[in-house]
């Protein structure tokens, strides 16, 4: 089956025939539709989103550029991924933060076939970033989902404002960071990392 968005709004697909869809055949649903962005929701409900705008774009592959150059130095601790990665979660979710990384152990511990699909492990570090027609209040739901399936250290970022709100494991709030002047910290998850938001802007 072939999907062809009106628009640039998401759409959320329901229905017997998708909800019975197996890993392997939505995972071969998503390779169909390879130029949309799609997610599954815990009751196999299929989200389905444009491709992101040249701003958004430029921002995320500035944040993954970033991110992989930190990983050049520190290989052995684990993989870094895109936002074209989607991953299961335990509550049967697929979801494809914008960055990610997951450590070695947990990676490893993975048989070829499943890093083949959509991996079913949570990351330990995410990064969501908010285009100007996301909604904020689905992407921080989004953001307790992820800390729900694992995720210890999380970030929100907001271009738009220049705000980051941080999500950590264990905090039932997020820390709340105005503005692009500074950089964000990868804490005791990424050992070393930091995130230039200027180069955000």
């Amino acid at each position: 089956m072939q999907i062809h968005l009106p628009d640039k709004a998401p759409v959320l697909l329901s229905g017997p025939n998708l909800v019975a869809m197996t890993d392997e055949e939505f995972f071969d649903f998503c390779q169909q539709n390879a130029d949309l962005r799609i997610e599954r929701t815990a009751n196999h409900e299929i989200i389905i989103m444009s491709p992101t705008g040249s701003r958004s774009g430029k921002r995320n592959s500035r944040l993954n550029g970033q991110l992989y150059m930190w990983w050049a130095q520190h290989a052995n601790l684990g993989e870094t991924f895109d936002s074209s990665t989607g991953f299961t979660l335990p509550d049967g979710a697929v979801l494809s933060p914008d960055a990610s990384w997951v450590s070695a152990a947990k990676w490893n511990a993975l048989t070829a076939e499943q890093q083949e699909i959509f991996a079913p492990v949570c990351p330990e570090f995410i990064i969501e970033l908010k285009s100007a027609k996301d909604s904020l209040k689905v992407l921080q739901r989004k953001m307790q989902q992820w800390l729900r399936a694992g995720v210890q250290l999380a970030w929100l970022i907001v271009p738009q404002k220049e705000t980051v709100y941080i999500y950590r494991a264990g905090q039932p709030e997020p820390e709340i960071v105005q503005g692009f002047e500074q950089e964000l910290s990868g804490e005791t998850v990424l050992p070393g990392f930091r995130l230039r938001l200027a180069e955000l802007r």
